[in-house]
């Protein structure tokens, strides 16, 4: 009986076993027990123009490295052990970097240019500190997604680059300063956690002006450091702005005007800001600024992730991820 009894329990840790493992192409691995022990060193290594997608599995540690996915490393994956014990993380900052005055661009610790990525499980860091315009996470390939990841910055964490990119992020952390989120992309974020560290600006959207969505916020949560007193959901970078936050909780931390202008321009003119059946103190809409929206219930309806990702290719994201 218990020779049965092994021979079950065996059976059974194997199968479970099975099904809890995914095949991965490469493995990194800071210990030296996998393929690499550099992320980058792993992406060199894939295929470029793949014709099926390709996986690389890193495991836990702390990796030092200013990361590049180039545009021919498309239908990429890069799956992290978890989220807050896979760190990728760089300094550089834009008086570092001294490029003139678009430095910023230049000052990311991971730049995705390649189309089709994935990133799950895994944080992005730049550690410069409080020393002005720092990148953490550059995105410009089209169809990205970002499962469970961690986006650790002050002034400008996220840059969502691209006129044509369509970019999804998914149950991440993401924290800054002033702008920690802002560009150009159409971005929708589900289930995020968005955490202010000084009074400033969640976003700076700069949103095309033929588009019909830009930066869509759903079922997001809206925190601040405790030193926060004063903090807006976004200003116009450039004109056509578009953010939309629907079903967010907003923390006291929200300004009762909730958006504001750029400085000494007409970009509320064009912008396009909106709220729908937001909850917590800082939701009230009374006083928020004139040029700001309310959407109604058929307004709100045009909002789900089918509509505001697909482009010309249908993609939906959601379908791929489950």
């Amino acid at each position: 009986m218990k020779k049965y009894l092994f021979t079950i329990t065996i059976s059974l840790l194997f199968i479970l076993n099975g099904f809890s493992q995914e095949k991965y192409d490469f493995i990194v691995a800071k210990d030296g027990s996998g393929n690499f022990t550099t992320i980058q060193s792993a992406i060199d290594a894939c295929k470029a123009f793949p014709d099926d997608s390709i996986k690389i599995l890193v495991r836990n540690g702390i990796y030092s490295e200013k990361i590049l996915v180039p545009s021919c490393n498309t239908k990429l994956s890069i799956i992290g052990e978890s989220a807050e014990n896979t760190i990728i993380t760089w300094n550089d900052f834009f008086n570092k970097i001294n490029r003139g005055r678009n430095s910023t661009f230049y000052t990311w610790t991971l730049k995705i240019e390649a189309s089709d990525f994935r990133l799950e499980n895994i944080t992005v860091e730049n550690s410069s500190g409080p020393v002005g315009q720092a990148v953490a996470l550059h995105v410009e390939g089209d169809r990205c997604v970002f499962i469970n990841c961690r986006l650790l910055g002050n002034q400008d964490t996220l840059y969502t680059a691209g006129d044509n990119s369509r970019q999804y992020f998914k149950n991440c952390f993401i924290e800054g300063t002033t702008d920690f989120i802002f560009g150009e992309a159409t971005v929708l974020f589900s289930d995020c956690t968005l955490n202010i560290k000084a009074d400033s600006y969640y976003t700076a959207a700069s949103t095309p002006k033929d588009r019909k969505y830009g930066y869509v916020f759903l079922n997001c949560k809206l925190i601040a450091s405790d030193n926060v007193k004063n903090a807006y959901l976004g200003r116009p970078w450039r004109d056509y702005a578009r953010v939309v936050f629907i079903k967010c909780y907003l923390d006291k931390q929200i300004n009762d005007q909730g958006w504001k202008n750029w400085d000494k321009t007409n970009r509320d003119q064009t912008a396009f800001y909106a709220e729908y059946e937001n909850t917590g103190p800082g939701s009230n809409t009374e006083n928020r600024v004139k040029w700001s929206k309310i959407l109604t219930k058929r307004d709100a309806s045009k909002y789900k992730t089918e509509l505001i990702l697909k482009g010309f290719d249908g993609w939906n994201p959601e379908k791929l991820i489950k």
